[in-house]
């Protein structure tokens, strides 16, 4: 069971203020999680829709907001040159308010997508700048939607962490550098463990997104310790009975 704060009668989850983009492309993961009052956000990208078989972009995208008309859903270009991107980011946009276009922080061959950014957030496409790992390129990216409309920044913490690199603070800095873009929002993306959302709630980010896989970790934040203990030693027990062990 979650753990009840005393005598306010709220679990853990409800004192973090950081909220919850679910991650994927499964259609009807995000149609369940779309009824989930913890889940405020959704975000998807190519690799992900790749993973689960999707073949048309568009059909999937337009289906997902046909039904999913509040929360806003990040779709990601899938261009590698500045141009092609503002054309698929035009038409991405188009599909819906709730739309935000993803834009890589550079193209694949290390040019800085920075300028591409500022050109659609100050026509009015909602970004959201995504695969930043340093504070550097969030002082580019945060200078360049400014003045832009709504946007986020997604700063990739896991695999940040993956390089053996500490990343509460770079998302602490990035905080600080995105004063200047007030209607700019930080992303902690890629999240490994729900020790994430503790992190990104204590550190004062915005916003973290989670993979559907890691979202059924969710109603563990709180639990005891010692039931935690006492549970995984019955699943030990259990799982050597069910194998059938002898010795």
């Amino acid at each position: 069971m979650p753990l009840w704060w005393p005598a306010c009668g709220v679990t853990m989850l409800d004192q973090i203020t950081t909220r919850i983009f679910a991650d994927g492309a499964d259609l009807d993961g995000i149609l369940a999680l779309a009824e989930d009052p913890r889940i405020c956000g959704f975000t998807t990208n190519p690799t992900l829709m790749h993973k689960v078989g999707l073949t048309d972009y568009e059909r999937f995208a337009r289906d997902l907001l046909e039904r999913v008309h509040t929360h806003p859903i990040s779709f990601e270009v899938f261009a590698d040159e500045a141009e092609e991107m503002r054309r698929q980011a035009t038409r991405i946009a188009s599909w819906g308010e709730n739309v935000y276009v993803k834009i890589p922080v550079t193209s694949t061959d290390g040019e800085s997508m920075a300028p591409l950014a500022r050109e659609l957030s100050e026509s009015g496409v909602k970004v959201n700048v995504t695969a930043l790992f340093t504070t550097a390129q969030v002082e580019l990216i945060a200078a360049a939607v400014a003045d832009g409309a709504p946007s986020y920044i997604s700063v990739f913490a896991g695999r940040i962490a993956d390089a053996g690199v500490d990343p509460l603070p770079i998302v602490a800095r990035s905080l600080e550098i995105m004063r200047q873009a007030p209607d700019s929002e930080l992303i902690w993306a890629s999240p490994r463990e729900i020790l994430n959302l503790v992190q990104a709630n204590e550190v004062g980010c915005h916003i973290i997104t989670i993979t559907h896989e890691l979202l059924k970790k969710l109603d563990g934040l709180g639990k005891s310790l010692e039931q935690f203990s006492l549970e995984t030693v019955r699943m030990f027990h259990a799982d050597a009975l069910a194998a059938g062990f002898t010795l």
